[in-house]
């Protein structure tokens, strides 16, 4: 590809603003690439479509965007013309093709389909394959006979350009032939090229290549342990490990067993302990009793029950050492009962803050959770632990000291300002309106939008009609509680919208206690 200087450059900045943009953005994309058509150089359009089509799914949303007929408007008409009159056939651009080919004009898409088989460049071929699902008849068969024969004359040159767009077809209606025909060149194709396939791409691409190479063999054991311990898509590690840890149980090669079951990904792990249970070595599975993941330490709960060990006593003696390992709290919360709760109290004083969030989470999973305890992590300086506690507490909030959670809601801290949120959910509607008014304009985004979203539920419900299931929410206050209301919803009209801030206001005014 050319330096990005000159017209490049102008259509890098439009296709940035196209991926970040709605549809407004398409239209200057549009202008920009005939733009660099005009320029005259097949090397400047050529590298102007690879970075369109370089940004997944704005192919896809530019043909749209034709289909739904901006083009043809008033105000996109010179684009159109642009177009028509930059396409003459195949002595045309590339640019010039591409566009030629979502032009509204049957007639014109056919014509601009035989120009791109006839000068096949390996940048117009994802517009190509948008043609082989044409509602046009003829547009499709003409795409669907290039797209098959140049995938069986050269599938490595043209599989790397077509894979992204046709997997992209493969839910449409018509999108079944050009999947049907990428499969095909895929199995024919050498493994460089594939396996190139498989190595880059996004999740979709990737996993289609492996499932292939899984299905017909091409992968060996070292490939799937290598997938399984570093591939960054979690389907592709599991497909992996299940593959590696199948062929490791039928050949009795217990060190991919044994290595598999040390990866740091749970998910590798248990497929790795579940091969080490089927050959018969419980006891390298019963060691992970205190592994981080549930499923692994229930894997291992099973095997040591083979082997008589109590897994319970186990987790007793363990989570009361100095530095007690998070799979040994969280072991003994799925196996213990409320007499174990005196076990791990002491543990939320603990000066780790993960030891002390898994304490309250493993109280929680107990049953055994007492409020004066966990009142004081309502404010511990781990934003974990106020998680916990505060998850911990929502079941007992009406224990909880009254004037607490709307301390916390002034808080500065964010997650504290949350945790009152949380804890005032469920007491009633006018403590749950003035709690949402308070927050919506909230200085964290995320808080402030879940607080919005919350009072136009309640100001929605509120204006529908009685008829419905549910009954309308009441709203029960003193006149001193109302005018606070009033003056929270004055403070919050340019966040919730002048629809959202008139149901309410209207609901406030029905609402007014008398006197």
């Amino acid at each position: 590809m050319l330096e990005e200087g000159g017209p490049l450059a102008a259509v890098r900045r439009a296709v940035d603003a196209a991926a970040a943009d709605g549809w407004e953005a398409l239209n200057p994309l549009v202008e920009v690439l005939l733009e660099a058509d005009a320029a005259g150089d097949e090397a400047v359009a050529r590298s102007a479509l690879a970075m369109v089509t370089g940004v997944a799914g704005l192919v896809t949303r530019l043909d749209a965007h034709a289909r739904q007929g901006p083009w043809y408007g008033t105000y996109q008409e010179p684009a159109l013309r642009r177009v028509r009159a930059r396409f003459s056939g195949v002595t045309s651009g590339p640019v010039a093709m591409a566009l030629a080919s979502m032009d509204g004009d049957g007639r014109a898409r056919e014509r601009a389909v035989a120009a791109m088989v006839a000068r096949p460049w390996p940048e117009v071929m994802p517009f190509l394959v948008l043609r082989t699902a044409d509602w046009v008849k003829p547009v499709r068969d003409r795409a669907r006979a290039g797209l098959a024969v140049l995938l069986a004359d050269d599938p490595d040159a043209y599989l790397p350009a077509v894979l992204p767009m046709v997997l992209r077809l493969d839910a449409r209606a018509r999108g079944g032939f050009a999947v049907t025909q990428v499969r095909a060149a895929l199995l024919s194709s050498s493994p460089e090229v594939w396996r190139r396939l498989f190595g880059s791409g996004g999740r979709r691409q990737r996993r289609f290549v492996f499932d292939i190479a899984l299905s017909q063999g091409w992968l060996r054991l070292p490939d799937y342990v290598t997938s399984a311990e570093t591939d960054p898509d979690v389907g592709i590690r599991v497909r992996a490990a299940e593959a590696a840890c199948r062929e490791a149980v039928w050949t009795r090669r217990l060190d991919v067993l044994r290595r598999l079951a040390g990866s740091r990904r749970p998910e590798v792990r248990v497929v790795a302990l579940t091969g080490l249970v089927r050959v018969g070595h419980d006891s390298d599975v019963a060691v992970h009793l205190d592994d981080d993941a549930p499923l692994v330490r229930a894997v291992a709960r099973d095997a040591a029950r083979r082997l008589g060990i109590d897994a319970r006593e186990h987790y007793r003696t363990a989570a009361i050492v100095a530095e007690p390992l998070l799979g040994a709290i969280a072991g003994l919360a799925e196996t213990g009962s409320a007499a174990d709760a005196p076990l791990l109290r002491p543990l939320l004083s603990h000066p780790l803050a993960k030891v002390r969030a898994q304490a309250v989470r493993g109280l929680r999973m107990l049953d055994a959770v007492v409020v004066a305890d966990l009142v004081p992590l309502l404010r511990d300086p781990s934003p974990a632990v106020v998680r916990e506690a505060t998850a911990a507490l929502r079941p007992l909030a009406g224990a909880v000291p009254p004037g607490l959670p709307w301390e916390l809601l002034a808080d500065g801290r964010v997650e504290l300002r949350r945790a009152g949120y949380r804890l005032l959910r469920g007491h009633g509607v006018d403590v749950e309106l003035r709690a949402a008014l308070a927050l919506t304009l909230d200085p964290d985004p995320r808080l402030a939008g879940r607080s919005k979203a919350d009072v136009t539920r309640l100001a929605r419900d509120a204006e529908r009609t009685t008829w419905r299931r549910s009954p309308r929410p009441q709203l029960s206050v003193t006149a001193t509680q109302h005018t606070e209301l009033v003056a929270l919803a004055a403070r919050a009209t340019t966040v919730l919208g002048e629809n959202t801030s008139q149901k309410l206001a209207t609901w406030l005014a029905r609402t007014r206690p008398d006197g």
